[in-house]
């Protein structure tokens, strides 16, 4: 006997909660995509989604009634029938479970999710040199582009998808009147059938996957570097490296990580030391022998060597071009086209080649996302 006269009580709170969050955390993960010092939030909302996932997964294996992927609905003659029926008849009667079109629905959703998160998980190593995956930076980082792309397309498809849920959601709310918006939120659906019921094994099952999910973010969050965060390329002490680098570029501006720039261009930086960006670098400030091993450190060091993210874009971007400066780059112009010219003219930045004022500990030749201080 049904609990309440006239519904059916379909989802347990377990399930319920578990909705949300997976949409919370997929909307989260997806506003914060569009800000480059949000990655590491980013990072955390995609592990709830990815957890959440997993559980969505195992529950369509093993969950009660109306939960399982052997209830779905999935002909293509349904689908079509469901539709008919939708538009023929306002006040149609609407089965407990999925109908064919929330079966599909889910089934895309959990194949597009899936796409998103291991897409994320390898774009994060290879690209980032961070996570689970860092090993794969050294040999696989050609494949970026491929990743980003595969990553940001599913992560739109998703959200399409998930705008046509909810619209469906409304139409039956508003239109057929079958009080579906609220479904999710109380457990019980205006129709006829027996409520489900749940194992006490499987609610704690769901209840563990709920526990696992938010120590998971907070674990995250918590720190910068972590197991599910840890970085390959750490921070350089150029002091250590090479002092006379460190020191004596150092004296009028921040030493810049070598990797920015290629060797010719270093090479045509160190070979115009008297007109250098309108200010002339004699013997005197620099010794010869200083300047050779200046060179040949930065050589050493030139963006053709690395394979951290700003190397290989910034050689992406060149071409045959070889700049003298950083900020000539097309991949340096290409991320901070976003920024007005009046950011620039702050005293705490004055000029868009002082890296260090938005960029926390660039002169340890850390750029990752999550260090940049401003967002504009």
């Amino acid at each position: 006997m049904n609990k309440k006269p006239g519904y059916v009580f379909v989802w347990p709170i377990g399930t319920r909660i578990i909705h949300w969050m997976m949409a919370l955390s997929f909307t989260a993960a997806f506003i914060t995509s569009f800000h480059k010092n949000q990655l590491h939030s980013h990072v955390a909302f995609g592990f709830i989604f990815l957890i959440i996932l997993v559980y969505r997964i195992i529950w369509g294996i093993v969950g009660p009634r109306y939960a399982t992927f052997k209830t779905f609905k999935l002909r293509l003659s349904e689908l079509k029938g469901y539709f008919v029926e939708k538009v023929r008849n306002r006040w149609r009667k609407i089965p407990a479970g999925h109908n064919p079109a929330s079966s599909w629905f889910t089934v895309w959703a959990l194949i597009v999710g899936t796409v998103i998160v291991i897409s994320g998980l390898l774009l994060y190593g290879v690209e980032e040199a961070k996570g689970c995956f860092r090993f794969l930076n050294e040999d696989y980082y050609q494949y970026m582009d491929t990743l980003t792309m595969l990553h940001k397309y599913a992560s739109y498809l998703f959200a399409t998808w998930v705008i046509i849920h909810i619209t469906g959601v409304l139409i039956e709310q508003f239109w057929h009147r079958t009080g579906m918006a609220f479904a999710m939120i109380t457990g019980y659906k205006k129709t006829e059938g027996e409520d489900t019921k749940v194992k006490r094994s499987l609610s704690i099952f769901a209840y563990l996957m709920i526990l696992l999910a938010i120590v998971t973010y907070f674990f995250i969050v918590s720190s910068n570097y972590n197991y599910l965060t840890l970085q390959k390329y750490t921070n350089v002490d150029y002091e250590e490296e090479h002092p006379d680098y460190y020191h004596e570029c150092g004296e009028c501006h921040v030493a810049y990580p070598p990797y920015l720039l290629p060797r010719r261009s270093w090479e045509r930086i160190m070979g115009a030391l008297d007109n250098h960006f309108g200010e002339e670098i004699t013997e005197a400030n620099i010794t010869k022998l200083q300047q050779a091993s200046i060179l040949e450190y930065l050589i050493q060091h030139a963006a053709e060597t690395s394979k951290r993210e700003a190397a290989v874009k910034t050689m992406k971007s060149l071409g045959e071009r070889r700049p003298k400066a950083i900020t000539k780059t097309p991949y340096w112009r290409e991320t901070h086209k976003h920024i007005p010219k009046y950011v620039y003219r702050q005293k705490k930045i004055k000029d868009k080649s002082n890296c260090a004022a938005c960029h926390r500990d660039f002169k340890y030749g850390n750029l990752e996302d999550m260090n940049i201080l401003y967002d504009f």
